[in-house]
């Protein structure tokens, strides 16, 4: 039937409902509104806990912000001596009244005319607003000498929450937790975190010109390489792998295998979503009962993308 006879026939009760569905079905969408659907009909992963260790590259479940600071108080960037600016001059003699290194504070203090030696990372002492390097003072018994030409109030000191701000957003639900990602979450005295469990993943690949990799070509052949990529995709996306099938161009082959992919989250096909006669995989789904929710998108290559459901599975076709 072409489009005229079509026309004339939807005067007839019902064939309007068939038009409809077959200007859809011919319909191509664009890429933001083809990816605009499959999000909205792709449900989320339940949250599970997971140890910081065990954490990396899987996706954040919910939101987090900072409880502490970054730096969680005043602290020293270099070794040297801590002052107060104003009373630091060059070839000032400051009397050492203490020693401030890494660790536990010792609640220190001084005034003006007075240094503490200080190391990288040590708190500030009370009363000091700058440290002097080492390299630009000179130690004479009790009393410390500055040579630097110029200081400047908070010069070298690293400020409290400099870095990370109290309700500051670490991470948002979604986000890939990478190395940097855990260690601001372990800076902020978390030891788990809430991530998506991993989904269960089918992929199918199909076509008779398919040999897998190893085995011997024959004229008309080529090594099949689309699973092996698309497998290691869904490693990567903190999915597990739970079946892997090539499948001929073979129609009831095809259905077995489609059944049994799509007792999973998700299931994706390579191949045979086009239009040639030996694409089956559109009536196949149709044939267990999944839903087509699109199949052509405005890429190339890829038009023929498709994407539907079966039950709780997801499936996404490759052309």
């Amino acid at each position: 039937m072409d489009w005229s006879e079509l026309s004339t026939a939807s005067l007839r009760p019902g064939w309007h409902l068939l038009r409809m569905r077959v200007e859809y079905c011919l319909r191509v969408i664009s890429e933001e509104e083809a990816l605009e659907k499959i999000l909205s009909a792709v449900p989320s992963s339940p949250p599970t806990e997971v140890l910081l260790r065990d954490a990396l590259d899987r996706f954040a479940a919910a939101d987090l912000f900072a409880t502490i600071p970054i730096p969680p108080f005043d602290n020293s960037a270099m070794d040297g001596y801590a002052v107060v600016a104003e009373s630091a001059r060059k070839d000032t003699r400051l009397k050492i009244v203490g020693e401030q290194p890494a660790g536990i504070s010792k609640n220190l203090s001084l005034s003006a005319g007075q240094a503490v030696r200080i190391f990288t990372g040590a708190p500030m002492p009370k009363g000091a607003d700058t440290v002097v390097m080492q390299e630009e003072t000179q130690r004479e018994g009790d009393f410390v000498r500055v040579r630097t030409k110029q200081i400047s109030e908070g010069d070298f000191v690293r400020q409290a929450g400099a870095d990370l701000a109290i309700g500051q957003q670490i991470i948002k639900r979604g986000d890939r937790l990478r190395p940097t990602t855990l260690a601001l979450l372990a800076s902020q005295g978390i030891r788990s975190v809430t991530v998506g469990k991993p989904a269960q993943v089918a992929v199918v690949t199909t076509g008779d010109e398919l040999v897998a990799p190893g085995k011997k070509l024959r004229a008309g052949q080529i090594f099949e390489s689309n699973g092996v990529m698309l497998a290691a995709l869904v490693g990567k996306a903190d999915a597990k792998l739970s079946m892997r099938r090539h499948c001929r161009d073979n129609f009831d082959d095809l259905c077995e295998a489609l059944r049994d992919a799509t007792q999973y989250d998700a299931a994706i096909i390579s191949g045979g979503v086009s239009v040639g006669e030996r694409d089956f995989v559109r009536e196949a789904l149709q044939e267990i009962g999944a839903e087509i929710d699109l199949w052509r998108v405005a890429v190339k290559p890829g038009k023929p993308f498709l994407f539907g459901k079966h039950d709780q599975c997801r499936i996404f076709g490759l052309p």
